[in-house]
């Protein structure tokens, strides 16, 4: 049985003191929030560190808080704590069902949406559904902080664009408006997603007719992707919307990437972006009444 190499846990008290240690230990020192893949590599010595640095204790990292139209959420909350909690599943009900369907209740209880999204594993499910919910991350250092969308925090499969001595602190996304309706749906036979696709539409009327779409897809190649290609042909009345959707789905395939790997051929994920496109459709339509406000969870 393959065992973790021994390593050192400091606990810092703010971030200006974890970006301080990251700085001190180099590539020696990694960032601990959650763990549950951080771990697991470091067993299987794909990676390996002799310092981690716990962010879960920094007070304030682990809070969801709204303001000016957005949620704020920590990046050390765990996937359960976004999907249970009442503020998310009143301003932005697609998030929090989303995080339903992270992995399974254990990984959801322990991993984090921070550290979900700096570990970039390419068959994730957050950081597609957070695409086209248009959300930001704020990365903070020593030396300042920033504030950055989710496409420029990914750089590929399992890499990021954070700096040296740079922690991500917060998740910023849009609260929900009566006008939209945003899904995620994903296709998984294996341990890990084969396909996931998010949707967001705005519609004025209920669902008659769409004035934007954003639509995102992961899991089928390195790093999730929005697919401004196809976000045109998402709008316009849902006759012909409905009418466009093999179309609109050829280009989110064109513009994917795709890869031929253990979980299928790119043929085969082509066909499940068409598949699965039509049903995200239908499902953001349809809404959900899983996630009201006062529904335990």
């Amino acid at each position: 049985m393959t065992t973790l190499s021994r390593f050192e846990i400091h606990q810092p008290q703010s971030v200006a003191e974890a970006s301080q240690m990251l700085g001190h230990y180099g590539d020696d020192g990694a960032i601990y929030a959650g763990g549950t893949e951080l771990l697991l590599a470091m067993r299987h010595r794909a990676l390996s560190y002799s310092h981690l640095i716990d962010l879960k204790v920094i007070p304030g990292l682990n809070a969801i808080e709204t303001r000016d139209g957005v949620i704020e959420i920590g990046a050390a909350c765990t996937h359960r704590a976004i999907e249970r909690s009442a503020l998310v599943r009143e301003k932005q009900p697609g998030l929090a069902e989303l995080e339903s369907q992270v992995a399974n209740i254990r990984v959801r209880a322990t991993g984090t949406l921070g550290g979900n999204l700096c570990f970039a594993e390419p068959h994730s499910d957050p950081a597609t559904m957070l695409l086209v919910l248009d959300a930001k991350v704020r990365i903070e250092s020593a030396g300042g902080a920033r504030e950055i969308p989710i496409d420029k925090l990914i750089a590929g499969a399992y890499a990021n664009h954070l700096a040296p001595g740079e922690v991500l602190t917060r998740i910023i996304v849009p609260s929900a408006k009566p006008n939209h309706r945003a899904a995620y749906m994903k296709f998984q036979i294996h341990e890990r997603p084969t396909l996931g696709l998010g949707l967001w539409l705005e519609t004025p009327d209920r669902g008659r007719t769409f004035t934007a779409a954003r639509v995102a897809v992961g899991c089928v190649c390195p790093f999730p992707s929005r697919a401004s290609a196809a976000e045109e042909l998402l709008t316009g009345s849902r006759a012909e919307v409905e009418k466009r959707l093999p179309e609109a789905a050829a280009l989110i395939a064109d513009g994917a990437e795709l890869i031929d790997d253990h979980e299928g051929s790119a043929e085969y994920k082509r066909h499940l972006i068409g598949v699965f496109l039509r049903r995200t459709f239908l499902k953001a339509l349809a809404g959900d009444s899983l996630f009201k406000p006062g529904r335990e969870i």
